[in-house]
C-alpha cells in the first residue's frame, strides 16, 4: 500500500500544495481523490456530506490537470477550449458558449493565443491551455499534478499566480502536487508526505517552525532523517477530504451530443495533419494502382478445351499442355490479385486504427474524469473509421475492376473487400484500446497483418488439422474466399480451384465470420475503454 494513513481537511477557496520526496505517494493521493487510483488503496473521501466511495463526484465537480499538456496539437487554443466546453456542458446557446470560451481564455491569460495551434506553443503556454480546458465546466475542485514541472522560473511563477487567483476569486479548492520548494509561501497550506504518510499539514510559516528550518530547501534533508516509526505531526487515519456545502452542478451533454463533438474534432485533427492525411491518400490511391499493374491490360479470357478435334495425338497433347499452362497462369493471377487486395486493405485497416485509442489514451482518461462516456468515445471512432473504410474499399474494388476488367460481380466483391478492411480496423481498434502504449498497439497490429497471408492458405495450404484450427481467426481467408466465390457461375471458378490448394468457404459463411470479427473487435474496443488505465 503506497498511502498509509493520511488525513487532511480543506475548505473551499483554498490553494494547497502537496510535497514530498519521489515515490512518497503524492500522485497516488490525487488519483485516489479523483477516483482513478489503481484500486489497492483503502480510505474515505468526503465531499459535501457524501462518502465518495458510495456516491462519486459529479462530472462538473472535479477536474484533473496532469503534468503535461493533453491537447491535440493540430487544434487552435480557442478550438481546444471550445471542444472541451462542448464535451462537458450542455444547455448553452452558441453565443453563450463563445462568451464563456473568451472569458476562460482571458482568465487564464491566453486570449492573445486563441488562433495559435497547440503544437506551436511553449511548455508554459500549453499548461495554461490544459488548465483552461479543465475550467470549462466550472469545477469546485481542481487537482493539479506537477503542472509547473520543467518550467522556467517566470513560467512557474505565472502558473502559480494563475492557480492562486482561480482559487481565491472563483471559490475553488485547488490541490497542487509539486517538487518545487521555492514558491511554497504562495500556497495557503502545505501537506508533506513521507513514505506514504502525512508528516505535516499547515501553513508555510508553521512548516518552517515544525521542522526547525529557515529555508524550505532544507526540508528533504530533515525528512531523510525520519523513519516510519519516527514520523511526527499528523495522526494516522484514512484519506479524507471534507468540505462545506456548495452548489454549481451543470447540465451534462448526452451520449449523441458527445459523439458528435468527438467526431467533428477527429475529422478536424485528421484533415489538418499533413503527414497523416498524406499517408492515407498514398495508401488509398497508391495501393489500387499497384494491384492493377499485374493485370493492367485486363485479366486474360478463360479458354475452353476442344480436346483436339480434327487434330492428331501430338496436337491434342500440345493443346492440353497449353490449356493447363494458360489456366494455371490465369487462375494464379486472379487468386493473387484478390489476395493482394485483401492484404493491402488489411494493412490499411491496421493503419486506420492501430494507434487510434492508445495514441490519445491520456487525453481520453482526463476527459473521462470530466464526464466523457466511453461509449460515446468508441462510437465516434467507429463512425470516423467507417468513413475511411468505405472510401478505401470502394476505391480499391472499383479501380481494380475497371482497370483490369476483373470478372465477377463488382458490388459483391467490393463488399467482401470492405469487410476485410472493416474487420482488421475493428480488431486493431480493440488492440489499441487494451494495449498500454501506442508502440505496443502498433506492434500487435503489424503482427496481425503479417500473419494474414501465410495463415490464409491462399499461397500455401496449411495441414488440414492446423488450417481448421486457425482459419476461423484469419479474416483474410474469409474475404479472399468470398470474393472468389463470386466467380462460381463462370469459367474462371474451375480454373481457380485447380490451382489453389485450400478449399473455399461458402459466401454466406464468409459474410457471417467477417461480421463476427467486426463485432468482436468493437466489443474489445468498448471494453478496453470502459476499463481505466491508471498507470
Amino acid at each position: 500500500m503506497i498511502l498509509q494513513g493520511v488525513t487532511a481537511s480543506y475548505p473551499l477557496a483554498h490553494f494547497g500544495a502537496i510535497i514530498g520526496p519521489s515515490g512518497c505517494g503524492k500522485t497516488s493521493l490525487l488519483k485516489f481523490i479523483a477516483g482513478i487510483a489503481p484500486g489497492e488503496e483503502e480510505g474515505a473521501v468526503l465531499w459535501q456530506g457524501r462518502n465518495l466511495a458510495e456516491e462519486d463526484f459529479r462530472a462538473s465537480e472535479l477536474a484533473y490537470v496532469p503534468q503535461f499538456s493533453l491537447a491535440h496539437g493540430e487544434l487552435t487554443v480557442r478550438e481546444s477550449v471550445r471542444f472541451a466546453l462542448d464535451l462537458r456542458v450542455a444547455g448553452l446557446t452558441s453565443e453563450e458558449r463563445s462568451r464563456r470560451v473568451e472569458q476562460i481564455l482571458a482568465d487564464t491569460s491566453i486570449q492573445e493565443l486563441g488562433n495559435e495551434r497547440i503544437k506551436t506553443l511553449s511548455g508554459g503556454q500549453r499548461r495554461r491551455v490544459t488548465l483552461a480546458m479543465e475550467l470549462t465546466s466550472g469545477p469546485r475542485i481542481l487537482l493539479c499534478d506537477e503542472v509547473t514541472s520543467g518550467l522556467d522560473h517566470r513560467s512557474e511563477s505565472g502558473i502559480l499566480d494563475l492557480l492562486r487567483r482561480q482559487s481565491h476569486e472563483q471559490g475553488r479548492l485547488i490541490l497542487s502536487v509539486t517538487h518545487s520548494l521555492e514558491h511554497l509561501d504562495q500556497y495557503d497550506s502545505v501537506l508533506v508526505l513521507h513514505q506514504g504518510r502525512a508528516v505535516f499539514h499547515g501553513s508555510f510559516s508553521e512548516l518552517l517552525e515544525h521542522f526547525s528550518i529557515t529555508n524550505p530547501s532544507e526540508l528533504y534533508a530533515v525528512l531523510d532523517g525520519l523513519d516510519s516509526d519516527g514520523i511526527r505531526g499528523v495522526p494516522s487515519g484514512t484519506i479524507a477530504e471534507s468540505f462545506p456545502k456548495s452548489s454549481g452542478d451543470v447540465a451534462h451533454p448526452g451520449l449523441l451530443a458527445q459523439m458528435r463533438v468527438l467526431l467533428v474534432r477527429r475529422i478536424l485533427t485528421f484533415t489538418r495533419s499533413k503527414s497523416g492525411l498524406g499517408l492515407q491518400l498514398g495508401f488509398t490511391l497508391g495501393f489500387p494502382l499497384i494491384v492493377s499493374l499485374f493485370a493492367w491490360g485486363g485479366v486474360p479470357e478463360a479458354r475452353n478445351l476442344s480436346w483436339g478435334l480434327g487434330a492428331g495425338g501430338i496436337g491434342q497433347y500440345e493443346e492440353a499442355r497449353d490449356f493447363l499452362v494458360h489456366s494455371s497462369k490465369v487462375g494464379s493471377l486472379i487468386s493473387g490479385i484478390v489476395m493482394f487486395q485483401v492484404i493491402l486493405l488489411a494493412l490499411m485497416g491496421a493503419n486506420n486504427s492501430g494507434r487510434e485509442i492508445a495514441g490519445e489514451r491520456p487525453i481520453f482518461e482526463i476527459e473521462r474524469i470530466s464526464g466523457l462516456r466511453p461509449l460515446a468515445y468508441v462510437g465516434s471512432k467507429v463512425i470516423f473509421m467507417s468513413i475511411l473504410v468505405l472510401i478505401q474499399s470502394i476505391t480499391m474494388g472499383g479501380f481494380v475492376h475497371l482497370t483490369c476488367d476483373f470478372p465477377g460481380d463488382p458490388w459483391v466483391q467490393t463488399g467482401f473487400l470492405l469487410l476485410i478492411n472493416a474487420a482488421v480496423t475493428s480488431i486493431c481498434l480493440g488492440l489499441s484500446a487494451v494495449m498500454k502504449s501506442p508502440d505496443q498497439a502498433s506492434l500487435a497490429s503489424v503482427y496481425l497483418v503479417g500473419f494474414q497471408l501465410p495463415l490464409s492458405g491462399a499461397v500455401l495450404a496449411l495441414p488440414e488439422f492446423l488450417g481448421g484450427l486457425v482459419r476461423p481467426l484469419v479474416s483474410s481467408y474469409w474475404s479472399w474466399s468470398g470474393v472468389l466465390q463470386t466467380l462460381r457461375d463462370g469459367h474462371y471458378h474451375q480454373i481457380i480451384e485447380s490451382v489453389i490448394q485450400t478449399p473455399l468457404a461458402s459466401s454466406g459463411l464468409c459474410l457471417w465470420v467477417l461480421l463476427t470479427h467486426i463485432v468482436l473487435g468493437l466489443l474489445v474496443a468498448w471494453g478496453g475503454c470502459e476499463r481505466r488505465q491508471t498507470g
